[in-house]
């Protein structure tokens, strides 16, 4: 199916390289933020759903 609106389209690798480069690009962005990100708020963040930061439990918020 691509092949053939890539064969009929002028310049259609045109498309298929800037797919494929904007792909990696956005990954390797994303890559990039997850290894420079504090570690503590990683920690922080994995433990979030367990902690309980109430301090009364009869309290409502």
């Amino acid at each position: 199916m691509f092949r053939q609106f890539i064969d009929k389209v002028n310049g259609g690798d045109v498309y298929l390289i800037a797919s494929l480069l904007m792909f990696f690009i956005f990954f390797i962005v994303i890559t990039l933020l997850l290894v420079r990100m504090n570690k503590k708020h990683i920690k922080y963040m994995s433990n979030l759903p367990l902690t309980d930061d109430k301090k009364d439990p009869d309290e409502t918020h």
